[in-house]
């Protein structure tokens, strides 16, 4: 096995490692963890909203947040490379591995696993704060007697003893009434839509028109803001349960990007204005060796 066989299994290794890590946190949430069980006031209007069909559904997110954003990058690092002809210089078992396929598995590979790390603390959250939906009673319907003739002191007391009795849904949906801080669809949203505007400024240098590159950058953004904006109006969220989620989608896609997307933004442009400056330097010996001779 040549060295360069071997150091390339071993970058392999350490980012499958690491995938798996978060993964497992994942799976140990989605699957074992047990959800904190939070009571409700009678009284409380902020779970009181009837129950309603989403807006963006979660297939519809995932695939513009995480299918065509990962596509996309994967298409402009092959673009990339056929207009800069640089050489990988990783082999795999004596198979030159292709400038475009390092580029897209680094992109790709931080876009995914900034992806999971998103779902991870989302899902951390979720499971140990337990917040209520607003939609919460109309889908439980908990066999507590709330009504409107009730005592004051029972309409104001804490009920953590009861059942969902609401045949109309199944269990998994009175379990998911639970899980409403942070709002999912907002962090993954924002996080792939951030992380793919940033992506554009590294990429799209296409000097045909300036505005496309921002007009592109806007409609990512305002698709992870119409996405955020339509769980407060479904009721699947609070305000701030939305609040949080876009802004651990941003902090996430913000850190990410600054690693690779940022980092790589600044380096070619710091290799362009040197490039300039030689050619700068260049010209100005050229004159002064005309006026020389």
């Amino acid at each position: 096995m040549s060295k360069s066989t071997a150091y390339t299994l071993r970058k392999i290794g350490l980012d499958a490692v690491c995938f798996i890590a978060v993964i497992l946190g994942i799976i140990y949430y989605q699957k074992y963890a047990v959800r904190y069980q939070r009571g409700f006031f009678c009284d409380d209007e902020s779970i009181n909203h009837p129950y309603k069909n989403n807006t963006v559904s979660s297939n519809l997110m995932y695939f513009f947040s995480f299918g065509v954003t990962g596509f996309l990058i994967v298409i402009g690092e092959f673009l990339y490379s056929k207009s800069s002809k640089k050489q990988s210089g990783y082999s795999l078992f004596d198979y030159e591995i292709p400038s475009w396929m390092l580029m897209a598995y680094t992109k790709i590979g931080v876009f995914a696993f900034g992806a999971f790390v998103t779902v991870l603390i989302v899902d951390t959250a979720k499971y140990n704060i337990g917040r209520l939906r607003p939609h919460f009673l109309d889908v439980c319907r908990p066999n507590v007697y709330c009504h409107e003739n009730s005592t004051f002191e029972y309409l104001k007391k804490y009920h953590t003893d009861f059942e969902c009795t609401n045949t109309a849904f199944d269990k998994h949906k009175w379990e998911d009434a639970r899980l409403s801080f942070p709002s999912g669809h907002s962090a993954y949203s924002m996080y792939g839509m951030l992380f793919f505007a940033l992506y554009l400024q590294l990429r799209m240098t296409w000097k045909g028109s300036k505005l496309l590159r921002h007009t592109l950058q806007v409609m990512c953004l305002w698709m992870a803001w119409f996405t955020a904006m339509s769980r407060v109006s479904d009721y699947k969220h609070h305000w701030s349960d939305v609040l949080a989620g876009m802004s651990i989608g941003a902090t996430v896609a913000l850190i990410n990007a600054s690693v690779f997307c940022i980092c790589d933004l600044f380096k070619e442009r710091r290799v362009q204005s040197c490039d300039q400056g030689t050619m700068a330097v260049g010209k100005i010996k050229s004159i002064e060796c005309d006026n020389v001779q």
